[in-house]
């Protein structure tokens, strides 16, 4: 009897090693990339320098507010006292004449105390319209503006900015000094999770979420960054007595998520221009009867694609990618809903997590189970193209090496062989088309920028 065990046993693992030798997910080279040495900004550097004034406002950033854009939510941190909550906002910079009143709140995480984080929405604002807003009392105000998005419609065309595991490196800076200088404005970025890097220093060292605020400042006080949580988000440290998943990612940026209809702030949706918007949690319980499961079952019948043709969706972990960096770790949550981004026609889904650009083919592998042996994705007009932008600037460095050279080839492209792998990705949409340049980090120039950008269309 035991030696039968053994023999099913060992035919067991001889079947699923042979299973696994075909079944690697259309990968698509062996190449390794040359590795450069990642560098993070000191804390004294520039991009993080503290605003003049006692208790100035600092780290400001915004977000949509509510489904359609006509809200958006301005969140600021008071380093030294709670200070005034009041956000004074208008059309014209010099005549602010109306006032909305925030919420404050504060965390501990191990032995940092945060600031004072004030989160406050304007609502009922007027699409397609320039506001000014004004935080802080006294000689310490500072004043923003931001533009809201057209009206929600079929026809309306919008550019969103792409970036993604950003960090605080000085290739972070160059990506995002790149994406401010691209001549393709983007109105919006679409953020693909791993924003600070402050799990990677010492005791999840806080003070980087605070830096990270005020080096991003530039441009997320200006126009709203839709936020995903990624791994470096969730901050769970049991060794230090933190064992509150996303602490600080979730007390310093808060996202509409109840107007969609969802109970966490991790996954939602928002509606922007011609885009319906869904935001996806790879490290929250995503299983059957989860509530991100529930919620997403739900979410689905309400996308009205004569109302917003484009259907966007955004998650940290990519489904379908070729390096060994990561390599699967989104297979589950694929197998749980891929069918469902399938049968609803998505028209592309964004990732991060893995350091490098990569898109794919509308591919989908559905087919798959483990009696027939079809385990190879496939073209398929309804499914989406999966585009990874995880190549933000982090100090962990690029992904390098991939999976085998031997498999089919479904990736369409991947930014291989080239000196400059940091950068951003520009998506403009269209009622018949959409086309993204991807830009990378060189000499810091307009030029060089453009030189570095490639071009790549997905049809409605």
């Amino acid at each position: 009897m035991a030696d039968q065990f053994h023999r099913l046993l060992l035919a067991a693992i001889i079947f699923f090693g042979l299973l696994l030798s075909f079944c690697h997910g259309g990968v698509t080279s062996s190449f390794v990339r040359k590795l450069e040495k990642t560098i993070d900004m000191p804390l004294d550097a520039d991009v993080f320098r503290v605003p003049h004034g006692y208790n100035a406002p600092q780290q400001v950033h915004i977000t949509q507010g509510n489904m359609d854009g006509s809200a958006v939510i301005v969140s600021w941190v008071t380093p030294g006292r709670a200070g005034s909550n009041m956000v004074l906002y208008g059309t014209s910079e010099d005549n602010l004449k109306f006032q909305a009143k925030g919420k404050l709140t504060q965390y501990k995480y191990y032995t940092y105390k945060s600031g004072f984080i004030h989160h406050c929405t304007l609502r009922n604002l007027k699409f397609a319209t320039k506001y000014y807003y004004k935080l802080g009392i006294g000689n310490t105000t500072r004043q923003f503006w931001f533009t809201t998005p057209p009206e929600v419609g079929p026809d309306v065309p919008y550019t969103f900015g792409l970036i993604g595991d950003l960090g605080q490196s000085y290739d972070s800076n160059s990506t995002l000094s790149h994406y401010e200088l691209n001549p393709i404005k983007g109105e919006a970025v679409l953020f693909v999770g791993d924003l600070s890097y402050a799990d990677n220093y010492p005791n999840h060292d806080n003070v980087r979420w605070d830096t990270w605020g005020r080096f991003v400042e530039r441009s997320v006080a200006y126009q709203p960054w839709i936020w995903t949580a990624g791994n470096h988000e969730i901050d769970f440290a049991p060794e230090i007595g933190e064992t509150k998943p996303f602490k600080p990612f979730s007390h310093r940026y808060t996202v509409p998520y109840k107007a969609s209809g969802s109970t966490a702030p991790f996954w939602y949706s928002i509606k922007r221009a011609s885009a319906h918007v869904i935001v996806l949690s790879s490290y929250s319980a995503y299983g059957k009867y989860t509530p991100q499961y529930k919620w997403l079952e739900e979410e689905f019948p309400k996308v009205n694609r004569s109302e917003t043709p484009w259907l966007i969706v955004l998650m940290h972990s990519p489904w379908y990618n070729s390096y060994n960096y990561h390599y699967m770790e989104g297979e589950s949550m694929r197998v749980m809903y891929e069918p469902w981004f399938v049968q609803n026609k998505v028209d592309v889904v964004f990732a991060g997590h893995v350091h490098a650009y990569e898109r794919t083919h509308r591919i989908s592998n559905i087919a798959y189970n483990i009696i027939n042996g079809d385990c190879m994705p496939v073209d398929d007009p309804s499914a989406p193209v999966y585009i990874t932008i995880g190549d933000g600037g982090n100090l962990e460095g690029l992904a390098t090496n991939m999976t085998r050279s031997n498999a089919a080839p479904k990736t369409v492209f991947q930014l291989t062989g080239r000196p400059y792998s940091f950068g951003h990705a520009i998506f403009s949409l269209s009622r018949t088309l959409t086309h993204a340049y991807y830009a990378c980090p060189s000499t810091g120039t307009k030029t060089a920028m453009q030189s570095g950008c490639y071009r790549f269309y997905v049809v409605l």
